[in-house]
């Protein structure tokens, strides 16, 4: 017996026309052209994911540096203090102290030197 595959290939379609709703012109109406451009999306996508946590990092080092400014010593030196004095907090944890919390930074710089 004859397998008809219509069905099959419409609900492929749909799936990939729905990933492409928003695109423009022919990227989210033409199956082949919205094919190209959901899986370089998704490409795309990942790729941001991983360098947003790239970015973050990157700030909070430069909010702890700020702070270090005013105490007039580097970064790097802090940090070696820290791992030295068995201080574990992360950078995102000190970034937030240095930003919202400027007093209990200073008490913990002053702990370190």
């Amino acid at each position: 017996m004859r397998v008809k595959r219509g069905t099959t290939t419409h609900k492929k379609h749909k799936k990939i026309l729905k990933l492409a709703r928003g695109y423009r012109g022919g990227r989210s109406k033409l199956i082949k052209q919205a094919k190209e451009a959901v899986i370089h999306a998704g490409a795309d996508s990942y790729r941001g994911r991983k360098g947003k946590k790239r970015q973050m990092r990157s700030l909070w080092i430069t909010r702890i540096n700020g702070a270090l400014k005013q105490h007039k010593i580097p970064y790097s030196q802090f940090i070696h203090q820290l791992k030295k004095n068995n201080i574990e907090l992360d950078r995102k944890i000190l970034s937030q102290i240095a930003f919202e919390d400027p007093e209990a930074f200073d008490i913990l710089v002053k702990k370190i030197i």
